[in-house]
């Protein structure tokens, strides 16, 4: 075994040396003056190494004096993610009630109709701004579109509506980046021949749809890689163990891969594993990342997994973003945070190298719902966590 197994790779040292330094997951500064700020670790390598320029929004004609009321429309608190990730927001808000005079909260608990409504009662309460994680993105299009036309800007975060004009930014990480890591992951480990089968998250959702098309790029270059069966799993554990046990019965041994797009189902497929007989060293490889629960059962389990966490810390940066346009700071028209890849310590392979392996990244003690890219304070459990925001 290479010795370097044996070491935490708490930076990304494997390939990216010099290029950034991480460990705990930093979030792109919103200023240039932030690059001195204590704890600023740099910013994404999608950011760094976008072939293309990262465009700046001028936003002097949103600035106006403060303290603000700030509406924040959020899809749906329906998972483990969506949880710290509103936990993040709320917390943000209270770290900056100098600036913000009340924050307002909806959740349309995954209902594009409702959160519809949600965005026209909070423009009838006279937001400066709105803060969106919309439920799909053709859905939310048209409402938002009108909030931008009534003089009310709009910051996107964690997903977006489909007319880029219909906002100012879009907070986020790379999907195609997660996309094309798990698919390159899987083809690579799996030598370029195998079957698989791919569980997405929610249908028309846009970070889903994202990572699906840069699923199938990597797999164009693979032809030995046969996708069995795609089954959308809503991002819910319970819809992965479900979908993966019918999955399995249908299959069976002919699986040789699980691509999930995120532990939320990822976990769930395990399960579904585990419930079906498969003992410890014989569950197939699989992708996800995002909960501690995965990581925990892929290492109980022997499960060769690789995981790239959507952080939830980009909560955080949507309020630090939406502050920014208020105060007329330039951002960029796509603000991401940076992301971790984690694997199991023999499961790397020749393009995709572990940032951290499953228990640098996470402890077996830690709660199974924690998501461990959430920016929050040390100590952080999502089911105690209480944060104090204006109201």
């Amino acid at each position: 075994m290479n010795s370097i197994r044996h070491k935490t790779k708490a930076g990304f040292a494997a390939g990216i040396a010099g290029v950034l330094v991480a460990g705990v997951l930093a979030v792109v500064p919103a200023s240039a003056q932030d690059a001195g700020r204590k704890g600023y670790e740099g910013v994404p390598r999608t950011w760094l190494w976008n072939p293309n320029f990262n465009e700046m929004v001028d936003t002097a004609k949103w600035k106006k004096e403060g303290p603000y009321t700030i509406g924040f429309s959020n899809a749906s608190i329906s998972n483990a993610w969506r949880v710290a990730f509103q936990h993040g927001i709320l917390w943000s808000a209270g770290q900056n009630s100098d600036q913000i005079e009340r924050f307002l909260v909806t959740d349309a608990n995954d209902d594009p109709a409702k959160q519809i409504s949600d965005i026209q009662d909070l423009i009838s309460q006279g937001v400066d701004l709105l803060l969106i994680a919309p439920a799909t993105e053709e859905a939310l299009d048209s409402v938002v579109g009108r909030a931008m036309r009534q003089g009310i800007p709009v910051v996107m975060v964690d997903r977006k509506v489909s007319s880029p004009e219909n906002y100012i930014t879009f907070v986020t990480a790379s999907d195609t980046v997660v996309g094309r890591m798990e698919a390159q992951w899987m083809a690579e480990y799996l030598n370029g021949e195998g079957d698989i089968v791919m569980l997405p998250g929610i249908a028309g959702a846009s970070p889903a749809e994202i990572r699906i098309k840069a699923n199938k790029e990597v797999f164009s270059k693979y032809p030995g890689i046969n996708v069995l069966e795609m089954q959308y799993t809503d991002w819910n554990p319970a819809t992965g163990k479900a979908t993966m046990a019918a999955l399995i019965q249908k299959y069976g041994d002919k699986i040789d891969g699980v691509l999930a797009d995120s532990a939320l189902q990822g976990y769930g497929a395990i399960e579904a594993y585990l419930d079906a007989g498969y003992g410890k060293g014989e569950i197939p490889p699989m992708t996800g990342g995002d909960v501690a629960r995965m990581y925990q059962l892929a290492h109980e389990y022997d499960v060769p997994m690789m995981g790239i966490d959507y952080p939830t810390s980009m909560g955080i940066t949507g309020v630090e973003t939406a502050l920014d346009v208020l105060n007329g700071v330039p951002v960029p028209s796509r603000v991401e945070v940076n992301m971790q890849i984690v694997t199991s310590p023999d499961a790397e392979t020749a393009s995709v190298k572990a940032d951290r392996y499953l228990l640098d990244h996470v402890s077996m003690d830690d709660p199974g719902d924690l998501s461990p890219s959430n920016g929050l304070p040390e100590g952080y459990n999502p089911a105690t966590f209480d944060p104090e925001y204006p109201k």
